[in-house]
């Protein structure tokens, strides 16, 4: 694996960029579905990141991404799936066997699920705070300017 992919398939699971989950699938994407959407043959998807057809299979198979199937089971991969891809290849370079990377990858989309909810959760701690100002302003007014 290159060192460019790897840098890229480590900004992308590393909190950068959208990212697949453990088994490669997403809710995100660009607006218009492509990076969500199956699009890639397994040969090319190989090409692509690459990797033998062999090793994606087994990736498969451990439960480390599931990609699309047309209606007759052909596999199609989506961008976020090459990124998992990518990121398999990272972690198996760093010396990570196939059951220590399915665990990473599920504690680094876990972690941006916690991410996400943080954010969440300090957005609306903002609005409180904005909206308790705002009652505090009105009380004093209430009470006549007085503390």
């Amino acid at each position: 694996m290159a060192a460019s992919n790897a840098e890229t398939a480590a900004e992308e699971h590393d909190g950068g960029l959208a990212s697949s989950g453990a088994d490669g699938t997403s809710d995100e994407g660009s607006a218009d579905g492509r990076d969500a959407r199956g699009v890639y043959a397994i040969s090319v998807a190989a090409e692509l990141v690459g990797t033998g057809q062999q090793n994606i299979r087994q990736y498969e198979r451990k439960g480390l991404l599931t990609p699309e199937r047309t209606d007759g089971g052909t596999r199609r991969y989506s961008e976020s799936d090459l990124a998992t891809l990518r990121r398999i290849g990272v972690l198996l370079d760093e010396g990570l066997n196939l059951a220590g990377v399915k665990l990473v990858l599920e504690l680094e989309a876990e972690n941006r699920g916690l991410t996400e909810d943080n954010k969440g959760l300090a957005d609306d701690n903002r609005e409180l705070r904005a909206d308790n100002r705002g009652l505090r302003k009105d009380l004093k007014r209430a009470r006549g300017g007085v503390d």
